[in-house]
């Protein structure tokens, strides 16, 4: 047995920030395009524009900056505050795995 942590970030009481909402905008990053991580994680481009607007709508912040098509071609990149809640949502997570496994082994695997 172990434990595991899936914590998220609400604000008045609807999640605005969580593990998944954080890869799907590092997948934006990475790839260039809202489709393409979407892909990347599995789900549809609809359902992965929802969660960005979510997030955007309950931040009233822009997360993800978007140009349609032309010659160019379209594409995503994330705004400098996308930048800043996954560097703090990642600084916030580090070591909390390590904390649940600690209280985890001492209430559930300590000698009775």
């Amino acid at each position: 047995m172990r434990a595991r942590v899936n914590l998220w970030i609400e604000k008045d009481d609807k999640v605005v920030l969580s593990s998944w909402r954080i890869r799907l905008l590092e997948a934006v990053e990475q790839t260039g395009s809202i489709s393409a991580a979407a892909s990347r994680m599995g789900v549809s481009y609809r359902r992965a524009w929802e969660k960005i607007h979510e997030s955007e709508e309950r931040l009233g912040v822009k997360l993800v900056e978007t140009q349609t098509g032309g010659t160019g071609g379209g594409g995503s990149h994330l705004t400098p505050v996308a930048t800043d809640y996954i560097k703090r949502f990642r600084e916030f997570m580090a070591g909390l795995d390590e904390i649940v496994t600690h209280r985890f082994e001492k209430i559930f695997l300590a000698e009775q």
